[in-house]
């Protein structure tokens, strides 16, 4: 009758290593960033709306999710579904995850502003 105890308690142990990845103190959970929302202006502050950034997919690839009146600031905007993070900096989004609709550099300060389409020229920052 001495095994179930044991059994309970290796299993305990197993369970709860697992909520910890290489004894690092992290939680699973944090591998996950945490949602991140943008606002998204054309052309000066003429236009703005709303993007979050979501769960991350794989190495650089997180889900996007593109407020509704977007299309007003960039025409095909609203089909983009993922952000891509290259090393570089830049960020571009795209609705399969490989091919831009918008592509950011790195701007002075705290955000991004978009090089291609050349035009209009968003800019993308912490909301």
């Amino acid at each position: 009758m001495k095994v179930l105890p044991v059994l309970v308690a290796v299993a305990a142990v197993a369970g709860g290593a697992q909520l910890f990845r290489a004894g690092s103190g992290e939680s699973i959970a944090g591998e996950t960033a945490p949602s991140s929302t943008y606002r998204l202006t054309a052309n000066g502050d003429e236009a703005a709306c709303a993007v979050r950034r979501g769960a991350e997919v794989s190495g650089g690839l997180t889900l996007l999710t593109v407020g509704p009146n977007c299309r007003k600031l960039l025409p095909g905007i609203e089909r983009a579904k993922f952000w891509r993070e290259e090393a570089d900096g830049t960020v571009a989004f795209s609705a399969n995850g490989i091919d831009p609709i918008v592509t950011f550099s790195v701007a002075d300060g705290d955000g991004y502003e978009s090089y291609a389409p050349v035009t209009p020229l968003l800019a993308l920052n912490h909301d």
